[in-house]
């Protein structure tokens, strides 16, 4: 196993908190209803399209970023990188306030699209979950400036990030006609 320089040694443990944290926390949240604890607030039923909105500029973002490293503008890409973190985090505040004030809709397609649906929908969720501690190595790696092991661990991030903002709008596309407003 490598060594760990001091900037790795510092973001390490609060990786895997957050990687830990973020999920069940999610998952928390998705099954509290505000309307049960007597809160009244009004469905935030407008989110959906704008949180896959935010998914799918997510993608654009990441392939932008690795263009621009590709390119060797380094600024561009730490730039960009940044933006597709924040993008993130807004869509999962977004996604969590949505399922605190709506009831989840389900998905009312029938026969073989069904199982593509489900199909999508659980590998996204899945590898939402493993995305989080890859994409905090891979840029802790890069503040750390330890860049040949950013540029590998990168390898493996960028695919599963890119998939994960896609189909979280292909899963909004699918279950779009199923919402009710």
């Amino acid at each position: 196993m490598s060594t760990l320089n001091p900037t790795e040694k510092k973001y390490r443990v609060w990786i895997i908190i957050l990687s830990i944290v973020i999920p069940i926390a999610v998952a928390i949240l998705f099954g509290i209803k505000l309307k049960d604890y007597g809160i009244d607030v009004e469905p935030l039923t407008f989110l959906p399209p704008v949180y896959a909105t935010i998914n799918g500029l997510t993608a654009i973002v990441l392939i932008l970023a690795v263009r621009a490293i590709k390119n060797g503008n380094r600024t561009l890409h730490e730039r960009l990188m940044k933006t597709a973190i924040g993008l993130s985090v807004l869509f999962l505040l977004m996604y969590v306030a949505y399922h605190m004030t709506s009831d989840s809709t389900s998905f009312g397609g029938e026969g073989i699209i069904r199982y593509v649906y489900f199909f999508i929908l659980i590998t996204h969720i899945a590898l939402s979950i493993i995305i989080i501690p890859l994409v905090l190595f891979t840029y802790v790696r890069a503040l750390a400036e330890r860049f040949d092991k950013h540029r590998k661990l990168a390898r493996i991030t960028f695919p599963i990030w890119l998939y994960v903002a896609i189909t979280g709008v292909v899963v909004y596309l699918m279950i779009s006609p199923y919402y009710i407003y």
